[in-house]
């Protein structure tokens, strides 16, 4: 499944997908307030070019703590590389999100998504008949998510899920921990093995965007492992088992 970007633009207030790509890229931030619940430095702003303007999420390198199983500044680069993962999927699973310099340097910024409120994201969390949340745990299979947190998923009331913070992704190292692991070992559906092999030709590309965003923001191993990951869920078609000497879910799992 592709995405339209007229259906899901409501959580961008009132611009595409797209456009908010561009704002994002060309607009002015303003810091309105931090988000203290973060473990790294992360802005509530305002991005606006003087006609358009959107709430986004702002998170400099500079405020990023150092992690002993990731490079540290790579975080910012990492969630973008997410969102070029997404796109080339056709999935839409990541807010629009691009790598810029900022009020405190250069940092990664993305689209704030107005939610749905109503959901209740714990019984969102376990069902087992969303085609939008098992898309999503492919992604994060391919991506190798270590946090996906139940609060990093956002429906909206257009009906699109949307998921966040995708900055601790893409170890060279098997490393997924996630609390949507209610399909291991299922047979893969139709629709993931179509994004798969979509991704798979556009990362085969080098003049792809996702080809680019890889090689800017990631390692060679980790961008060869990418491929790999790829590769064996395209070969056994089935969503991936817990590592058995890893933390299958994150802590704490809201």
């Amino acid at each position: 499944m592709t995405h339209d970007d007229t259906a899901i633009e409501g959580p961008f207030e009132g611009l595409t997908p797209a456009e908010g790509l561009d704002l994002l890229r060309t607009g002015g931030i303003t810091v309105e307030g931090r988000l203290t619940a973060a473990s790294n430095a992360t802005l509530y702003c305002t991005v606006s070019d003087g006609s358009r303007s959107a709430a986004c999420v702002y998170k400099p390198v500079a405020g990023e703590r150092p992690l002993w199983d990731f490079p540290d500044g790579t975080l910012a680069g990492r969630e973008v590389a997410a969102h070029a993962v997404s796109e080339a999927l056709g999935w839409a699973v990541v807010p629009p999100t691009v790598h810029r310099d900022g009020p405190f340097g250069e940092g990664m910024a993305q689209l704030w998504v107005h939610g749905d409120t109503t959901v209740d994201l714990v019984a969102l969390s376990r069902e087992t008949d969303n085609a939008a949340l098992r898309r999503m745990a492919v992604f994060d299979a391919v991506i190798n998510n270590s946090d996906r947190k139940i609060g990093h998923l956002l429906p909206t009331p257009q009906g699109h899920l949307y998921g966040c913070d995708h900055g601790v992704s893409f170890a060279e190292d098997y490393k997924l921990r996630t609390v949507l692991w209610q399909w291991q070992g299922s047979p893969l559906p139709d629709e993931a093995m179509a994004g798969l092999e979509r991704l798979r030709d556009l990362m085969a590309d080098p003049d792809s965007t996702v080809a680019r965003e890889l090689d800017r923001h990631l390692t060679g191993p980790e961008v060869y492992a990418v491929h790999a990951r790829v590769d064996l869920l395209i070969g056994h078609r089935i969503h991936p088992y817990p590592a058995p000497d890893w933390p299958a879910v994150p802590w704490p799992p809201v």
